[in-house]
């Protein structure tokens, strides 16, 4: 339409959405605004005659309206636009609507269930696994139940949803005999479902959504001649199948295999009294990790280093004597020759005495250190020594001489010292952080080991198998470490989250016993090798820093800085081990010795 009205086309395009109110002009009235027709009619414009003032005249079936009914009509469209906003789905272009509800219906689409079990940490604990190192708690004994029972559910939980299709890490064979196979002996739908061969696998496989439901709510499906029936009680020729163990007939909500794991007989640990039988008071034990004041021997008499002075307690009278007290000297370790009567003393002051407790005689004192004796260790003859001044020395008892070779390897004070007398090898810890295996009198070490990262004191030989080395770190450390001293290698660890601070392998059984400082002060025996406690014991108030075993492998003292010794039974008889009279075989009786306290 052009300015002065007129129309350039016969009809207004159908498409306009609001009318156009114009402007009167000064030529002649304009056409009235009409509402807009209804679907399929259009509006006219008729031309003008000539000679006439009127540029057009505007016709339509619609009846002429005012502002109100334009208004009108406004709001009515605003209304159907909100109407189709506010109706989900109303046209696949808009956006889709968030509904919330009250309750969320898990998917598992889009979900590879193969993938998601090899993910699975290998325990299969329900537990997420932690990426960072898992230390052990204190009460280990209680973890490791609980860690029982979740494998436990774990695997009952496997058994129930997936029965004998449980997906493995490796994919299963897919051979046409495997397949026969296991579609024959199959009771369920395998999940996931086997895929294509091999050959037609893709060089990068990506989780993809299972074939088959996961949780089937059907009764369970019984072959018969290879193909699968609905299921149905089990009849036979002479009348119902009255196998009480039918799942048809169980009102266990967990299958029969599940109900006979739940109902198998767990083995009991072994029992070992939390309780220590004896205690003994000992004043002026004292409280340092570097020290080595009790020793049990052969004799059956347990020797203990109190301030300057060395007392004896017989096992078989329960009677005390003072053995020796030392001159403006203090007793810093000591050690009971493996047969005889001798006991070696280490002092202070760096000198070694060697005594005949049966006769209370001092043999000989023998010199080299320069500052205290805190580790001793006998091989037969041999008595080796070692001090804070970093020096290991081998005495021959037999000569004169005061010793006859000088270790020179740590680069601190040496604190661990024991001997291997089946292959005559000698191990030492010392407060380097180092752990050293000499071979029998050599100048330099056999193996050198760096992986403990504080002072190595605990150092114990297993009687069980050739080479084994079990050793424990100090507070930065506390870990114990299996040492294969055939081959050099490291074997096994366990971190027993605190200090270790004495090692003791059982006579009798593949077992070893741990002495514990920070935080717990508890001793702790381990079955070797799957490093599980048999029991935790806890009394001492102080650092547990000192540990003996008696003759027959049966009890074990412990001693620390609330100045006491307590006496456990830990480890049980070996068969045969005891004599007629029950008395450790091999042992040497002493004389009874008076009580001085």
């Amino acid at each position: 339409m052009g300015v002065n009205g007129d129309v350039s086309n016969g009809a207004l395009s159908p498409t306009m959405k609001r009318p156009i109110q114009e402007s009167h002009s000064p030529a002649g009235p304009s056409p009235r605004l009409s509402t807009p027709p209804p679907p399929g009619e259009r509006l006219r414009v008729e031309p003008s005659h000539a000679g006439n003032s009127r540029n057009g005249r505007l016709s339509s079936r619609s009846t002429d309206l005012g502002l109100d009914a334009v208004d009108n009509a406004l709001r009515r469209e605003i209304g159907r636009q909100q109407h189709r906003e506010s109706t989900p789905g109303a046209s696949p272009s808009r956006k889709r609507q968030r509904i919330n509800g009250d309750r969320f219906i898990p998917t598992r689409s889009g979900q590879d269930l193969q993938a998601s079990f090899s993910l699975l940490h290998e325990d299969g604990s329900p537990a997420t696994p932690s990426r960072q190192k898992k230390r052990t708690p204190h009460g280990e004994l209680h973890y490791q139940r609980t860690e029982e029972a979740n494998r436990t559910f774990s695997h009952l939980l496997r058994t129930e949803l997936f029965e004998n299709s449980i997906p493995q890490v490796s994919p299963p064979s897919m051979s046409p005999e495997h397949n026969r196979l296991s579609h024959g002996h199959a009771t369920r739908s395998h999940t996931p479902p086997n895929g294509p061969p091999p050959s037609s696998l893709p060089s990068n496989l990506t989780p993809s959504t299972p074939h088959k439901n996961l949780f089937s709510y059907m009764s369970p499906r019984h072959n018969i001649a290879g193909h699968p029936t609905p299921s149905r009680t089990p009849q036979s020729r002479h009348g119902p199948n009255l196998d009480t163990r039918s799942e048809v007939y169980s009102l266990s909500p967990v299958r029969y295999g599940s109900q006979q794991l739940l109902l198998s007989p767990r083995r009991q640990p072994r029992a070992v009294s939390k309780v220590p039988y004896k205690v003994l008071d000992a004043p002026e034990l004292a409280d340092d990790f570097y020290l080595n004041l009790v020793d049990w021997g052969n004799a059956n008499v347990l020797g203990v280093g109190l301030g300057s002075s060395v007392y004896m307690w017989n096992a078989q009278t329960s009677r005390v004597n003072k053995l020796c007290t030392l001159e403006d000297d203090t007793v810093t370790s000591v050690s009971w020759i493996q047969k005889g009567t001798h006991i070696a003393i280490g002092t202070g002051k760096g000198l070694v005495q060697i005594w005949d407790a049966e006769r209370q005689r001092r043999l000989r004192t023998m010199v080299g250190h320069t500052n205290r004796v805190g580790a001793l260790a006998w091989n037969t003859h041999i008595l080796t020594s070692g001090s804070r001044d970093r020096s290991i020395y081998h005495r021959d008892v037999r000569a004169p001489d005061p010793w006859m070779r000088k270790l020179v390897g740590h680069k601190q004070e040496v604190c661990g010292l024991k001997w291997n007398c089946e292959d005559g090898q000698l191990a030492s810890g010392g407060n380097d952080n180092k752990l050293m295996v000499w071979d029998k009198l050599s100048d330099s070490p056999l193996w050198k080991f760096s992986d403990h990262t504080a002072a190595v004191k605990a150092i114990a030989w297993s009687p069980h198998q050739r080479g084994l080395l079990a050793s424990g770190g100090g507070t930065a450390d506390r870990r114990i470490i299996f040492h294969d001293t055939v081959r050099g290698t490291v074997v096994n660890e366990i971190d027993t989250g605190s200090q270790v601070c004495n090692l003791a392998w059982s006579k009798n059984s593949n077992e070893i016993v741990s002495t514990h400082g920070y935080s717990q002060n508890q001793i702790v025996v381990w079955k070797y090798p799957s490093m599980t406690q048999v029991a935790s014991l806890t009394g001492h108030t102080y650092r547990v820093l000192y540990l003996a075993m008696s003759p027959d492998g049966r009890v074990v003292v412990t001693g620390a800085g609330d100045e006491t010794l307590r006496f456990w039974n830990v480890f049980g008889k070996r068969p045969g081990r005891m004599g007629e009279d029950g008395e450790a075989s091999g042992s040497i009786r002493l004389q009874e010795w008076g009580v001085i306290r």
